[in-house]
């Protein structure tokens, strides 16, 4: 019974995503689509859970995970089966039958003005799928000794960076290198940074 059991999850988003005013679903929805564009480097939950409190509206983690999460892959399964607003609005009243009407409109109306926006920058990333450095942040250490030598003293750089998944997804990768091996890393940066500033 995977199918009921999944509709009714549908139903449940779908009821919490109408709880919410217009004004509040077309803000949260803007977060949403403002990255599908290809314009912010993540959706931040916490600044939509900040709006939703602001206006008396609130939901648990979880609840505002799922709204965020359907949300997202409603937009981006429709730029990528190139939707109109009226298919958009048709697919959804088929997945669930507890759509407000004014909420249906909200999501028409902002997928008419930003869809074709989304749908470019879904074809942009579908030829560079690859993830965006956030942030780098390194560490100088040593190392004393190891399991096969006793005084090692040997420093070591270690990285550790932030990438935002073309999916939309936050990681951490971290990785250690010798000083000149790190001296090297960042003369190519140098030369990437010059090479940019011609740009």
């Amino acid at each position: 019974m995977p199918a009921a059991e999944e509709s009714h999850g549908v139903n449940k988003v779908v009821d919490n995503i109408c709880k919410l005013s217009p004004d509040l679903l077309a803000e949260a929805c803007q977060h949403i689509l403002t990255y599908l564009q290809g314009h912010t480097r993540g959706v931040d939950s916490a600044e939509i859970s900040d709006s939703f409190q602001r206006a008396g509206v609130r939901f648990n983690n979880e609840a505002l995970q799922d709204i965020v999460r359907f949300l997202m892959l409603t937009f981006r399964s429709a730029g990528k089966s190139n939707l109109s607003a009226d298919d958009l609005v048709s697919k959804l009243e088929e997945g669930s039958n507890k759509w407000a009407k004014a909420s249906l409109q909200v999501l028409h109306r902002l997928w008419t003005e930003h869809g074709a926006l989304v749908q470019a920058q879904q074809k942009v990333e579908a030829t560079l799928s690859i993830g965006q450095l956030v942030d780098m942040q390194w560490r100088l250490g040593m190392a004393v000794s190891s399991d096969t030598c006793r005084s090692l003293n040997s420093p070591y750089v270690t990285l550790l960076l932030k990438i935002v998944e073309p999916s939309g997804q936050i990681c951490h990768r971290s990785f250690e290198m010798t000083i000149p091996q790190f001296q090297n890393f960042h003369k190519q940066f140098k030369e990437m940074a010059a090479v940019m500033e011609t740009v």
